[in-house]
């Protein structure tokens, strides 16, 4: 069971291992585009290639999915990133369980937007940990989990790739734990657990009277959805690379366009990359031939 892109991998490294897929369940095809074609999941069209049965169910709770999964008999569902909150009776369908591949080191980060939000905060480690799923919002016992730095340019995007290939990996290892009666169980420390909401347009926003690290966080964080922006001269401007700099001034301001350098609370961002409402994204150098920008100019 898995939708997006970040699930395709842990598919396709079950079919590597040499375990048979009864069905995958995904999300139904949603429009897109200026078209608002319908568009299938990653998910669908991955298993589709692989010839395996696609489930696109618009509800988990009607009895109709229960139905078709008592009908498959799964020895152990595997769930990444699927989108639907599972029922108790389909937890509890499966001989091992439900196996959910979550992209963070439980406890903490529960919840959907994991990855976001663990850059957002500043976070210098994350990672993948495998657990068996109760009713609770990822509170079930943890199976295997492994680590990995985060860079400190790193955006979201690249975390993402990264995580998802460490999550093929290891739910490879989890099912082989569990054909094998050796899969641990450690139950999780909730006093340690934050919660990861999902992300909207409403966190995109800068407030340039926070830290410049801050600032940098948020730019990395929402990169490349839902981007982090600001206002310059009445028009939205989506800035998606920057690095922390030493310079100082008031928030907000331009403090020099060699290179764009913005204030913050304690120092200053230099934006690499940007892209005006309407445009096409471009290194800051390239933007300022094409817009003029003096120091003293307010970013709002």
């Amino acid at each position: 069971m898995g939708t997006p892109d970040f699930a395709v991998l842990p598919l396709e490294s079950i079919l590597a291992a040499g375990h048979e897929v009864a069905g995958v369940f995904t999300q139904p095809d949603k429009p897109k585009g200026r078209g608002y074609e319908l568009a299938p999941p990653p998910v669908k069209v991955c298993a589709l290639a692989r010839g395996l049965t696609v489930y696109q169910p618009q509800t988990l709770k009607d009895g109709a999915a229960l139905e078709i999964l008592r009908a498959l008999q799964p020895d152990v569902i595997v769930v990444a990133a699927y989108g639907k909150i599972l029922p108790k009776e389909i937890i509890h369908l499966p001989k091992y369980g439900c196996i959910n591949i979550h992209a963070s080191l439980l406890p903490k980060y529960r919840g959907a937007a994991p990855i976001q939000r663990c850059i957002l905060e500043g976070e210098t480690q994350t990672g993948v940990t495998v657990m068996y799923m109760d009713e609770g919002l990822d509170t079930g016992d943890m199976l295997i989990k492994e680590s990995t730095p985060i860079g400190p340019d790193e955006t979201a995007g690249s975390l993402h790739d990264r995580l998802a290939q460490m999550g093929a990996a290891l739910i490879a290892d989890a099912l082989s734990l569990l054909e094998n009666g050796t899969a641990p169980r450690e139950k999780q420390d909730g006093s340690l657990s934050c919660y990861a909401s999902m992300l909207d347009k409403s966190i995109s926003r800068i407030d340039w009277n926070k830290t410049s690290l801050q600032v940098h966080n948020q730019v990395r964080g929402l990169n490349p959805w839902p981007s982090a922006s600001s206002v310059l001269n009445g028009k939205t401007v989506k800035i998606h690379k920057t690095k922390c700099s030493a310079m100082a001034g008031e928030p907000g301001t331009v403090l020099s366009i060699e290179p764009l350098t913005v204030a913050c609370s304690d120092g200053a961002v230099e934006i690499l990359e940007l892209q005006l409402e309407g445009k096409k994204r471009m290194n800051a150098a390239d933007f300022l031939r094409g817009h003029k920008i003096s120091p003293g100019q307010r970013f709002g």
